[in-house]
């Protein structure tokens, strides 16, 4: 015979799934409108959730993104993994297309979230901090690997200044910042760009048959 719930799992359930509604509402609303437009009552709206009870899972709207960024963050540290030296028959160019792709697949599975993430980030020490966080591993990561390269010749002897301005500039890029993609334009020049940059930056922007290890 099947043993019935108990009374707490049955609450732990319906906690987790109102919990969950929350959260896909906002990444719902994002689609429609700029974060900065949401309100906590909109949200609970479009959860099905009551006022309070939003309260009851989050302080904030901003709460929720930082959940909704840390899971991205998670993401992308776990494609991250894969990251592997050069191989001996792979360019630098195609190296440099795979570490902008890494970050490009995330941020294409959670477009419009991470536009709002690199926005709140700047009023929100939470979000700040888990992206921070986030970059720094990736930072240790790509120049652990550039420095393991024989062929690459950094334009900088700082390495780590040099890949966080790449990181950063990658990111603003892959959100769609106007600043870096323009308005209007089509987001797939600056981001070949930014690869052309990655290139030039970390092996001289010799041509791809230069370099092949």
């Amino acid at each position: 015979m099947t043993a019935e719930p108990a009374p707490s799992d049955l609450r732990r359930s319906r906690g987790d799934r109102q919990r969950d509604a929350i959260i896909a509402a906002v990444r719902e609303l994002l689609q429609e409108r700029a974060f900065a437009d949401l309100s906590v009552s909109t949200i609970s709206e479009r959860a099905g959730v009551a006022r309070s009870g939003f309260y009851f899972y989050f302080d904030s709207k901003y709460a929720v993104l930082a959940v909704i960024v840390a899971e991205a963050m998670a993401e992308l540290d776990q494609l991250t993994h894969d990251f592997a030296p050069r191989e001996p028959g792979e360019s630098p160019s195609d190296f440099a297309k795979r570490m902008v792709g890494y970050a490009a697949t995330v941020y294409a599975r959670n477009d419009p979230i991470m536009g709002a993430c690199n926005l709140a980030r700047n009023t929100d020490a939470e979000i700040r901090e888990i992206m921070d966080d986030f970059q720094d591993s990736v930072i240790d990561k790509i120049v652990d690997l550039v420095g393991r390269d024989s062929g690459a010749r950094p334009v900088s002897q700082d390495l780590p200044a040099l890949v966080r301005t790449l990181i950063a500039m990658t990111s603003m890029t892959l959100a769609h910042d106007s600043a870096f993609v323009g308005r209007g334009a089509d987001p797939a020049r600056a981001v070949e760009i930014v690869e052309r940059l990655w290139l030039s930056s970390l092996w001289g922007g010799d041509s791809l048959e230069t370099h092949k290890a």
